[in-house]
């Protein structure tokens, strides 16, 4: 009888752990989970032909940008005479996406009917409610120059047993090759600014070059140098499988000599061997400041802000519903914007290659006109056996080769993406939290450096950048493995952020913002929330990945450390007066406005002071 009783309470125990445990799962899913690609859902290579002669598609003019524009917006009309709620129309490109185009990876196996994923998708009856009764429909769709050309598709079934019933003409720009969405950054100097550009020139069609110089000045060129890169050098699908699209070619052009803080104009060009040239539109950018330099100086940094469609493609799953309004937002307060930090998660193609193109060219007003810096994250590093930290499958086979190949930062190798650059009087370390950072690593001793080599006399602002979460989150996963941050992070690197008194720690990952008080292991070194006087004594912990990617649930869990949270899309930005004086301030997306904010003033003795583990320990001897 009492080993009965003892086996129905041990019963009674396992069924409210495992009770437990599918409570928390959804939490957990709903926290850790970055959304699904919309273009995964489609089961394109599952895809039969259902052609139909009495449906169309039509797609005019068939001849975009012939003014030298980039963006270009089409209405397709169709018909079907067998309409249905879940018929959809997609985007591909190359126009010809037929069987003719695919690879059987198991010459034993045929290879599928179609093999490459649109390149945006939207339903039929998004914009013609009375689709389903009339069969007819019209769509409003926006499609940038991405070096071919495109064509529309009208497909029944849904995702996941997609028929094809009719294609369109196709639609191409006048120059699908011209040299497009450039890209600024700081170089390895600090009056070094590098263009990154692409194109659908290969180095043995045309030479790349910028011409430039001082705005309304004698402009010179400087050559670029063209990289790209083959589908065998992507790790996995659906990189490799139906996300796959030729890159074309990037550029870098390197603009050396810089005189701080003026303006400098430039284009894009290309010399054809038939001594022709291609140029781009003029753009022009604002030199970096000197390493230490007392100027107004404005920094914005954000994470997860990925990519999303102005005609409402894609979206039916809210993929990444702020990206738009933290881009708009950038674009109206440009003139208030020194330098651009998205420190990972840059536009989650996850394996579908054309996304890239589409983010550059939402990016274009921003990174055209100041440095746009980034960092690596998960969904452009990680996969199996490739030598990431983490080995899941997150970048969808990328394992890193776009973020290396379609953006310029100042590493010493790409492959590993850490690195330093001044801004003024910021001194900016960014980590690569794809990699690991444990005392003892590369990295860490990279990070070391990096703290430890900045001039605090010139450069008092010591800011620490990272993808994921090194510092402390109230992200309900990381509050459910009792970390409240990535796990052995602040193990091996508080140590260095209190000896080196690092300023403010800002993060992404996590998609939403929090903000902390000054702290060191756990504690909080100051309770003031807005104005900080003197030593900080603890660095400042930020969340800030909250820039357009679905949002993550917090803890329900009260931490003294946690000053603020918010729900919300968003971006940070730090404005240094001058030496001795730094606004922090937190901006949601949607309108622009500041909903938290702090200052920090100070002079250079209070950095030299001595706090907790801050400067060498001392004897009675000593």
């Amino acid at each position: 009888m009492l080993l009965l009783s003892v086996m129905f309470v041990r019963m009674k125990g396992l069924r409210l752990i495992f009770c437990t445990i599918l409570l928390v799962l959804p939490l957990l899913q709903e926290s850790s989970s970055h959304g699904v690609q919309p273009l995964s859902r489609i089961a394109i290579h599952k895809a039969t032909f259902a052609l139909d002669n009495r449906a169309y598609v039509k797609a005019p003019p068939t001849v975009l940008g012939m003014n030298g524009q980039n963006t270009e917006w089409v209405t397709v009309e169709y018909y079907s005479p067998n309409p249905s709620m879940d018929d959809w129309i997609g985007v591909f490109s190359p126009a010809n996406f037929s069987a003719s185009t695919c690879v059987a990876e198991n010459p034993r196996v045929t290879p599928p009917l179609l093999c490459s994923a649109p390149i945006k998708y939207q339903y039929a009856n998004y914009s013609s409610p009375k689709y389903k009764d009339t069969g007819k429909g019209s769509l409003k769709l926006q499609l940038i120059n991405q070096r071919s050309d495109f064509s529309f598709a009208l497909f029944s079934s849904g995702l996941l047993n997609p028929k094809l019933v009719a294609v369109s003409n196709a639609v191409s720009f006048s120059n699908p090759n011209a040299p497009v969405y450039p890209r600024l950054a700081q170089g390895k100097e600090w009056n070094e600014m590098t263009v990154t550009w692409t194109s659908g020139y290969g180095i043995d069609e045309a030479e790349p070059f910028v011409q430039w110089g001082p705005k309304g000045e004698h402009q010179k060129h400087s050559p670029a140098v063209t990289l790209t890169f083959e589908r065998n050098s992507m790790c996995g699908a659906p990189a490799r499988t139906v996300g796959w699209r030729d890159p074309g070619y990037i550029h870098t052009s390197f603009l050396k000599e810089l005189w701080p803080n003026r303006v400098y104009s430039y284009k894009l060009g290309h010399r054809l061997f038939n001594s022709s040239y291609i140029w781009s539109q003029e753009y022009q950018f604002k030199a970096s400041p000197f390493p230490g330099q007392n100027s107004l100086q404005r920094v914005v940094i954000f994470g997860d802000m990925g990519k999303d469609e102005a005609d409402g493609s894609n979206e039916y799953n809210n993929f990444q519903p702020g990206s738009l309004n933290t881009t708009n937002s950038l674009i109206k307060d440009l003139k208030n914007i020194g330098i651009v930090f998205h420190i990972g998660d840059i536009c989650y193609a996850n394996g579908y290659l054309a996304q890239w193109d589409q983010f550059t060219a939402q990016i274009e007003p921003i990174a055209s006109a100041v440095p746009y810096m980034i960092a690596s994250g998960n969904h452009e590093r990680d996969w199996p056996g490739t030598g990431s930290f983490y080995q899941n499958m997150d970048s969808g086979g990328e394992c890193g080769v776009l973020t290396e190949t379609m953006f310029y930062v100042p590493a010493e190798n790409r492959a590993k993406f850490w690195y330093s650059t001044d801004y003024g009087m910021f001194r900016f370390c960014v980590a690569d939290t794809e990699h690991d950072w444990r005392e003892g690593t590369e990295q860490y001793n990279f990070i070391e450096h990096c703290l430890a080599s900045v001039d605090r006399q010139k450069q008092p602002w010591l800011i620490f950048l990272a993808h994921r979460v090194l510092g402390y989150s109230s992200c309900i996963s990381y509050a459910m493995e009792g970390t409240f941050a990535e796990p052995m992070a602040r193990e091996s690197l508080q140590k260095l952020w209190q000896k080196y008194k690092v300023d403010i720690g800002i993060y992404g990952h996590v998609h939403n913002y929090e903000r902390t008080c000054p702290i060191y292991e756990n504690q909080c070194t100051d309770y003031e929330k807005r104005y900080y006087k003197g030593t900080l004594k603890g660095t400042i912990h930020v969340v800030a990945g909250g820039a357009g990617a679905s949002l993550s649930t917090f803890t329900t869990l009260k931490t003294s450390w946690s000053l603020y949270r918010d729900y919300d899309h968003g971006f940070v930005k730090l404005t240094a007066f001058d030496h001795s004086n730094l606004l922090f301030e937190y901006k949601k997306s949607r309108d622009g406005k500041v909903y938290d904010s702090f200052r920090i003033s100070r002079d250079y003795r209070d950095i030299m002071a001595c706090t907790i583990d801050s400067c060498p320990r001392t004897t009675l001897a000593s």
